[in-house]
């Protein structure tokens, strides 16, 4: 029975098909946020082996912050943020994303790492433009914004993002022909905008200049919002054939 029930389902496509060399790089890189950990805490652990060495202290601070945007610039992540692009996954493209996701793995598992920033008005702005960002002047992040994969925001003047707004410039999409591809595109806000609170910005977002969003709405990819309104738009439809 159980042999003619197998025969009777079609058989399914998995969700990832890549070969198991690829998938164990993969594996491989999700240790890079465990060794960007360990190394900062032995920093501080030999600090304090040291009498408190404020050396190796600001060490294991500079290893923690400034380590991730330089680990991924050297695979030129962030120049790639100017318009969108797509990987096929399998991809030597899609494996260097994920390379520089793992090195934002840990602030966004704990993100009271990017609060801390964000306590010093301009601070967090000048850390995400180490990762390639383009972030305009007095932009202010109120207190639980989420932000992944970047280097993909082009944020103006004056931008206010309001509580708990998440900022996702990547998603996974399925074609028409049955492969999955990672569409990358910035998220674009324009000078003197808010962002309402609890807003979902994905990927191909656009804000433009003096607009407000209305707060708790998750917005479509590649969605426009202008004159208080949101539309679909057509620019990017070559992504996802």
């Amino acid at each position: 029975m159980p042999a003619e029930l197998s025969a009777s389902q079609p058989a399914t496509q998995p969700a990832i098909v890549v070969t198991n060399s690829y998938r164990l790089g993969m594996v491989l890189l999700g240790y890079v946020p465990l060794l960007h950990v360990g190394t900062v805490i032995g920093l501080l652990v030999l600090s304090q082996l040291a009498g408190g060495s404020s050396w190796l202290a600001v060490a294991a601070v500079g290893v923690l912050y400034l380590l991730p945007p330089l680990a991924v610039r050297v695979i030129g992540q962030s120049a790639g943020s100017t318009q969108p692009i797509s990987h096929e996954l399998g991809s030597r493209g899609f494996l260097a994303w994920w390379y520089a996701t793992q090195w934002q793995v840990v602030f966004n598992r704990l993100p009271i790492l990017e609060e801390v920033l964000r306590l010093v008005p301009s601070l967090y702005s000048a850390w995400l433009r180490l990762w390639g960002a383009k972030i305009g002047r007095l932009v202010y992040w109120s207190p639980g914004v989420r932000v992944t994969d970047r280097p993909y925001l082009h944020i103006g003047d004056r931008v206010v993002f309001g509580i708990d707004a998440k900022l996702y410039p990547h998603f996974l999409a399925k074609l028409s022909s049955g492969s999955t591809k990672l569409i990358l595109a910035p998220i674009t806000v324009g000078s003197d905008a808010l962002v309402g609170g609890c807003t979902l910005l994905p990927a191909g977002v656009v804000v433009d200049a003096c607009e407000q969003t209305p707060g708790g709405r998750p917005f479509a990819p590649f969605t426009e919002f202008r004159n208080g309104s949101h539309r679909r738009t057509q620019r990017f439809r070559k992504e996802f054939e």
